[in-house]
């Protein structure tokens, strides 16, 4: 601070200048007042207060000294202010509130004379309402204080200061010192994100502000993760926004979902191995997926639907191919022989099980050599392990035994390959033989009289 102050003493001029005043009173007495001040007054008034040099009584009362410190506050209004609420350098300051205003602002030392005795050098920025930390320690007061303007005046808020200077274009607001410090700009203090709306976990966490404020945009953003990975979304959105629902934030390739339990539909033998997109080809929330195995395997299906849609019939999940589960046995038509060997299809060439029948003629009427000549019970002479074994026993089955040379006789030597077999004929010898009979009748019909069956030409007498 300056020391050179100009001090009135009111009391000690009256005291020097007493005789000549009471002169000066005496002769005009109308103008006493301002007459004697004029005589007493030691210079001008600075420029700023030019206008108050016309009255004394604007800045003193006559005879008190202590009346004036009030009377520059009454005209400072904006000093008086701050010296109430403790603010600015006058409300700060130990010096300005105990001394009077003319101990540091003296004044009647002319018109261009500079009262505000301020030493920038040593002056403590810390009385004041803007203490100057970090980089602010090195900046000069030009920097900060405009040429004309009063101290008090100079700008206190980040960015009206460093406005031009500011990369994020007021879209973040003003209070600059939410995100940096006085030390340096660019580096950037620790922002609480879980005071937000989002809180930063796990991975999100180490991203860079900019990777989710594109543009600097700090408001209204999107908190699903479908608002920032759709680009990212290998799903196409057949799976919908709801990611959370199979992914975490702390790895994105780790899914969490578990079919058996979110859902219902179990994952079993080769399901486990399937990836989501196997079974889920549209969106799962607009299009429920088939839980049925023709659902998802009509395309593969081998029969072509021939049998029908249950594939867990005969299929298990374990293998489509290698594992058919259904028990035959516990069907109306266990499998024997070599019916065992048969594929499903040579059998069941329709859906519905239900309609097939279970008589040989049904599936091996093609493949009847006796053209339909013996009926359609095969099963009376054949069987399963094998078409041509016979089952057939003519001699307890029939009332004609075979003996002899009809034994070794095969069925279409008797049985005539020209129609259907007539089992309720004549077993007379003539019925078959007539042909062969060289006595053409003279004998009669009744060969056995003296043929046998063990050879025609062999005749006995009876």
């Amino acid at each position: 601070m300056s020391s050179r102050f100009i001090f009135i003493d009111m009391q000690k001029l009256f005291r020097l200048f007493a005789p000549l005043a009471v002169l000066v009173l005496l002769s005009f007495p109308a103008q006493s007042q301002s007459l004697f001040e004029r005589l007493v007054m030691p210079g001008d008034l600075i420029q700023g207060h030019a206008d108050l040099q016309k009255d004394c009584s604007n800045c003193h009362e006559s005879f008190s000294q202590g009346a004036q410190p009030q009377l520059c506050l009454d005209c400072h209004k904006d000093v008086a202010a701050d010296v109430v609420a403790q603010t600015g350098f006058h409300g700060n300051s130990p010096l300005a509130g105990a001394n009077g205003c003319s101990q540091c602002h003296t004044d009647h030392i002319g018109r261009d004379a500079h009262i505000v005795p301020l030493d920038e050098e040593v002056f403590d920025h810390t009385q004041t309402d803007f203490s100057l930390t970090g980089a602010h320690a090195a900046i000069p007061c030009a920097g900060c204080h405009e040429a004309g303007k009063k101290f008090s005046q100079a700008p206190s808020q980040c960015v009206d200061c460093h406005k031009d200077a500011e990369p994020h274009n007021g879209a973040l607001g003003r209070e600059c010192a939410d995100c940096h410090t006085a030390t340096d700009w660019v580096q950037i203090r620790d922002f609480d994100h879980s005071q937000t709306r989002f809180p930063l976990q796990n991975s999100h966490a180490g991203v860079a502000c900019i990777a989710c404020h594109a543009g600097e945009v700090y408001q209204d953003l999107p908190r699903t993760c479908v608002g920032c990975h759709r680009i990212q979304d290998v799903h196409q959105n057949r799976f919908g926004i709801r990611c959370d629902s199979c992914h975490v934030s702390t790895k994105w390739a780790r899914i969490r979902f578990n079919h058996d339990q979110d859902t219902d539909f179990t994952l079993t033998g080769k399901h486990q191995q399937a990836s989501c997109n196997s079974c889920h080809t549209a969106n799962v929330f607009e299009h429920q997926t088939a839980t049925t195995c023709v659902g998802c395997h009509q395309a593969d299906d081998p029969h072509n639907g021939s049998l029908g849609s249950k594939c867990e019939t005969c299929h298990s999940t374990e293998g489509w191919r290698d594992n058919v589960v259904f028990d035959h046995d516990l069907a109306r038509f266990p499998l024997i022989g070599l019916h065992l060997l048969v594929g499903c299809e040579s059998c069941h060439v329709s859906a519905n099980f239900a309609e097939i029948r279970m008589d040989c003629v049904s599936c091996h009427q093609a493949d009847d050599p006796h053209a339909g000549r013996l009926g359609a019970a095969c099963e009376t002479c054949h069987n399963p392990n094998g078409w041509e074994f016979w089952l057939f026993d003519h001699n307890r089955q029939t009332d004609f035994n075979l003996t002899g040379a009809h034994s070794g006789l095969k069925c279409e030597s008797c049985h005539l390959p020209t129609g259907p077999v007539d089992l309720s004929g004549s077993t007379a010898c003539i019925s078959c033989h007539a042909r062969d009979d060289k006595h053409r009748g003279g004998f009669g019909r009744q060969c056995g009289l003296c043929h046998n069956t063990a050879s025609f030409r062999g005749a006995r007498l009876q």
